[in-house]
């Protein structure tokens, strides 16, 4: 069964928030969003496992800090490798 979790962060807040998780065909639905808006699906079985748990709204705890630095590390990356869509 595939899981997913959403990530979004706010420029007053700490650290990146969980705004969305879900397994199964919740999980295949978050991800299809993701990809219908532009967002870029980073998958690791691994780090979502450790993101599950974490509650719907809150914070990431500081242990896993690193590990979302990395995730935004990546992102950054490709982003910067992605030529901007014309419209």
């Amino acid at each position: 069964m595939r899981n997913a979790v959403a990530l979004a962060y706010q420029a007053n807040g700490k650290a990146p928030k969980v705004v969305a998780t879900g397994k199964g065909l919740i999980a295949e639905q978050i991800i299809e969003l993701a990809k219908e808006n532009g967002v870029f699906v980073h998958e690791s079985k691994e780090m979502v496992a450790l993101l599950m748990n974490v509650e719907l709204d809150q914070e990431i705890p500081s242990n896993l800090y690193r590990l979302v630095a990395d995730l935004l590390a990546w992102l950054y990356k490709i982003e910067a490798a992605t030529p901007p869509k014309l419209n």
